[in-house]
């Protein structure tokens, strides 16, 4: 992801997340941090169609995947496993021995694809969306399928 993708990005993170959706300033402060940092954009035609973003340290223990979205007219199409699987290779290649996540608890595609990936649930934190719905917390360990 680059600047010029901010603007988009955040319009689909209003439609997708509405009420958890970040404001435009935390896309430009999590490009601000690259070293930590590491977003993919999927883009059609200039258009932005799904983006994902990861915090990993280089060797650091553990690798969270900060967001991952998908236009619904591009959903069931392939490309949030794209998506995932780059978050994952930059983990391994960071040398994370982690990669953690959290979903809401209703989002059942999401939890099919991650379980699909290797991640575990490990937690549930009560009550963590603004509309007082529960998230997930899902632990992928280095070498899962």
């Amino acid at each position: 992801m680059r600047w010029w993708h901010i603007e988009q990005a955040a319009a689909l993170e209003e439609r997708l997340f509405v009420a958890d959706a970040w404001p435009v300033e935390a896309f430009w402060s999590e490009l601000a941090q690259a070293d930590s940092r590491h977003y993919l954009v999927v883009e059609d035609a200039g258009e932005v169609r799904g983006y994902a973003g990861l915090l990993a340290v280089d060797g650091g223990p553990d690798a969270d995947v900060l967001t991952l979205a998908v236009h619904p007219d591009e959903q069931g199409h392939g490309w949030g496993t794209r998506l995932l699987r780059s978050l994952l290779d930059e983990a391994h290649r960071r040398r994370c021995a982690n990669v953690l996540l959290e979903v809401r608890g209703d989002n059942a595609p999401a939890l099919a694809l991650y379980e699909r990936h290797g991640f575990e649930r490990i937690s549930v934190r009560r009550g963590y969306y603004a509309d007082g719905d529960d998230a997930i917390v899902m632990r992928r360990r280095a070498g899962a399928n």
